[in-house]
Order: C-alpha cells, then sequence, then structure tokens
C-alpha cells in the first residue's frame, strides 16, 4: 500500500502557521514512508474564497520547502462537487440517510434538558426529497465507534450519544463532512494528519466511511497550537498569518524548524536542529497531545539565531528585499541611487550580530544611505545635554586633523577628548553617534563612521552643532 497523504486548506484567508505546522507534519511522514503529499484546496465556501488566497497558499508553502511540482495537485474541492451528491444518493437509497424537514427553531423547541442536537423526528417518517429538507445521516442506535489514532491512542465515542447528522442541505449540496469523506476516498487517502479541533467530526466521517463501504484512513489529530493565554490561535486576536512573518524577514529554516517543535522535540537536549535530522527523527507517535504554546519571543530568538548563522554572503542576499523593496515588503527610506552595496557589504558582518528579524536591517544602516540622518528626538534629548556642544566642537576638531581615518583611530582619538571633559568613552560617544546616526543604539559607532567616511562624518557634525545653537 502506497502511503497518501492530504493537506487540505481552505482559500478564505492568510494562510495560519498551524496550518503550516499541519502541512510540514504530512510533508515530512509522506517523504519517510515513500508515499505522497496530496495538496486539496477545500475551496466550496463561494463567498469567501478568492484567487489570491489560492495563490497564498501555493506561495506559503513554496517558501517552507514545499514546492510546487513536488506534490499531488492542487486539486479543487468544487470539481468533485457530482461526486458529493453521488455519495449522498448512494448513503439514501441504502437506507443509511433520512430526508428531513424540520427549521432549526423545530429543532431547537424540542430539544430538552437531556438531549444532545438533533432527536430524530424525521427518522420514520419517509419523506422524499424535497425543497428545504435536509438529508441526515441515520447514525447507529447502539455500538461504539473507535478512532484508531496515532497521536491520540483509541479515541471511543459511543453511537447514541452522536446526533443524526445533516450530510447535505436543503438546496440539496453536501455539507463539508460528506465532502471531505468523498474527497478522501476519491484520492485514495491512507492516512489524515491534522489539527486536533477536527477530532469531534471524527467519528461521524468515519461512519461516513463505513456506510459508504471503504475502509477509514488512519488518523492523527496534532495538538492545537495555543497563545500564551491558552487561548486557541486566533486570526481575530493573534499573529497567526505565516506571510506576515515572512514579510518581517523570518527565515523559512527558522520558521520550520520552530513549527516541528509544536508538539515534538528532537532527540537529546537540543531545538535547533537541520531539517535532514528533523526529517529523520520525526514520528507522529511520539507528538505530545498536548496543546501547543505558539512562543513568538521564542520564535524570534530562534530566527536571530539562524541568522548569525549565516555566511555573509548569505546575509547580505537575504537583506536584499529589504533593502531595495518587493511587492509585499515595503522600499526603504533612501532612494534607489542612493544606496551602496559595497558600504552594505562592509557592515554587513556587525549588523549580522544585532538583529532577530531582517526587517530590522533598515533601521540599523540607514544612515549610510540617507543625505541627512533621521533624528529619533527623544534620543536627540537624551544625549545632547550640557556639554554636548563643546565635545562636538572637540571632535570635529580632533576628526579633521586624523591622519588615519579608521575604527581604532577614531575611538582613540575620541576617548583622549572625552577624557579630557572627564568623560568615559561610553558618555563621550552619545552625542556623536546621535548626531550622525541618529539614534542611540545601533552598529558600533566607529566602524560605523569608518564606512561613512570623513566628509559626511564631518558634516553631520556640524549639522549637529549649529543645531545646538
Amino acid at each position: 500500500m502506497t502511503v497518501r497523504v492530504r493537506f487540505a486548506p481552505s482559500p478564505t484567508g492568510m494562510f495560519h502557521v498551524g496550518g503550516a505546522r499541519s502541512a510540514l507534519q504530512n510533508w515530512i511522514f509522506a517523504k519517510q514512508q515513500g508515499g505522497v503529499f496530496v495538496l486539496r484546496i477545500e475551496d466550496t465556501d463561494a463567498a469567501r474564497n478568492r484567487p489570491e488566497w489560492t495563490e497564498g497558499i501555493l506561495s506559503a508553502l513554496d517558501w517552507i520547502g514545499i514546492a510546487r511540482g513536488s506534490y499531488e495537485g492542487p486539486y479543487f474541492q468544487s470539481s468533485y462537487a457530482g461526486e458529493h451528491r453521488a455519495a449522498a444518493q448512494r448513503l439514501y437509497e441504502g437506507g443509511r440517510a433520512y430526508y428531513c424537514d424540520c427549521t432549526r427553531e423545530d429543532v431547537q423547541a424540542r430539544t430538552g434538558p437531556q438531549q444532545r442536537g438533533y432527536d430524530g423526528f424525521c427518522r420514520d417518517r419517509g419523506l422524499e426529497p424535497g425543497e428545504g429538507r435536509a438529508l441526515r445521516f441515520r447514525t447507529p442506535d447502539e455500538g461504539e465507534t473507535v478512532v484508531v489514532d496515532l497521536v491520540r491512542g483509541e479515541p471511543t465515542f459511543e453511537n447514541k450519544l452522536i446526533e443524526d447528522f445533516v450530510i447535505a442541505r436543503g438546496d440539496s449540496s453536501p455539507v463539508f463532512l460528506l465532502a471531505n469523506v468523498v474527497d478522501d476516498m476519491s484520492m485514495g487517502i491512507t492516512h489524515v494528519i491534522r489539527a486536533e479541533e477536527h477530532l469531534p467530526n471524527t467519528p461521524k466521517q468515519q461512519l461516513l466511511w463505513d456506510a459508504l463501504g471503504v475502509k477509514p484512513p488512519i488518523w492523527a489529530h496534532v495538538p492545537v497550537v495555543v497563545n500564551e493565554k491558552r487561548q486557541k490561535l486566533s486570526k481575530r486576536r493573534d499573529k497567526v498569518a505565516l506571510e506576515a512573518y515572512r514579510d518581517e524577514g523570518y527565515l523559512a529554516d527558522a520558521m520550520r524548524n520552530y513549527l516541528m517543535l509544536l508538539g515534538w522535540a528532537p532527540s537529546g537536549d537540543r531545538e535547533i536542529v537541520p531539517w535532514s535530522v528533523i526529517e529523520e527523527e520525526f514520528r507522529l507517535d511520539e507528538v505530545n497531545p498536548s496543546p501547543a504554546f505558539f512562543d513568538e519571543k521564542k520564535l524570534r530568538a530562534f530566527n536571530g539565531d539562524y541568522i548569525r548563522a549565516l555566511p555573509v554572503a548569505d546575509f547580505v542576499e537575504a537583506c536584499r528585499p529589504w533593502l531595495t523593496g518587493t511587492e509585499t515588503i515595503a522600499p526603504p527610506p533612501w532612494q534607489p541611487e542612493e544606496f551602496d552595496p559595497a558600504a552594505f557589504a562592509a557592515v554587513a558582518p556587525l549588523a549580522q550580530t544585532r538583529i532577530a528579524v531582517l526587517s530590522e536591517i533598515v533601521p540599523n544602516v540607514d544612515f549610510l544611505f540617507l543625505a541627512d540622518p533621521l533624528i529619533d528626538e527623544a534620543a536627540w534629548a537624551k544625549a545632547m545635554k550640557e556639554g554636548a556642544a563643546d565635545l562636538l566642537d572637540a571632535a570635529i576638531v580632533a576628526f579633521e586633523a586624523l591622519e588615519s581615518w579608521d575604527a581604532e583611530s577614531l575611538k582613540a582619538t575620541l576617548e583622549a577628548v572625552g577624557a579630557e571633559r572627564g568623560l568615559k568613552l561610553g558618555k563621550a560617544q552619545a552625542p556623536v553617534r546621535v548626531a550622525v546616526t541618529g539614534r542611540t543604539v545601533g552598529l558600533p559607532l566607529f566602524e560605523s563612521l569608518e564606512v561613512l567616511g570623513r566628509d559626511r562624518t564631518l558634516t553631520r557634525l556640524r549639522a549637529a552643532r549649529v543645531r545646538l545653537v
């Protein structure tokens, strides 16, 4: 038997990080088993679907390493509507489903304190198909439905507690439960790896598999992903869009490494591991069923570690979209012709150790490519206190006299200027840093001045001194 797994997102919004986690788990499992990964776009919600959301899914999968052309599909659920209707008809003709004309209000009116959901009112009325009549599955009155789950063991559900659920609406369109089952049957899916939130639907779907005469797949319900308050991640409340992290400057390798740790861990006391290790070691039966905390602070630290591990040339290339702008990343505050690749290459090793996401590169290096620095007024007020004017005057004179414009000479010169005024280097360099870069923190000052050059440095120091008059 060839293992066939599927990832079946709906194109109704940005790509959820929890969905990305499930996609990676399916992808690795299929690869380990020599199987097939199937992408199915569940696009039957016509009112909410958009073509750009579908493209967003494909693009996000590309980014995390599930590239177009390496999997089967994408298939579109809407293309299988005929098969969904045919399955509903088979269930009706085989006595496994019946028509019901109860409205929601009717059902609610008959629901007592001990009654769960629909009470089977139309089970034996023998209604024929008709406008406004939903088709309900005839759930067995006795017995149990056992779900074989690689993560959760064998959850067992009493059939008498499962209501006769709707499988086709009053307009005859099949609901998700049935469409999902029929699609999995049509595509020969052998394993369904998905989020825990789908577990309550699983006994109903397994009953449908049995009623349609096909052996159900092996299930694996991975833990729900939660925020710091242990609430399920919500796109209305939490930062969940994979594209947002990508466009902020998270590296794909860091993101997929972190996502795979949501409910699972590699061997040994380690978390940052090569993807090849994850592909080799990941096991579904080792996934922890407890909710998995999506810790954005930890992800950010992960990403910083990955950035620092890049070869400098790769780091320079990775920063390029933020230095030049793209369709999804806003252009930097300088004009294209103002950008100097050589200057950036000179400071790249310094910047690489100081940023956690690639978008932070812009405020760290903007002083190199703008005619005038962007002054942070709070930083100016903090640095330009009594004595700042005198220090800038002395620094200008000392820097003008330097024979060698290099970081070591610049540091020694400013250190001497500060010492003459009873200032340690940290205090002495604050007015100079703000005058030249506009900020109180940033790249190492003297290496920055070396790259900026004598003329531009002195011009900015003089401009700051005039402002202090």
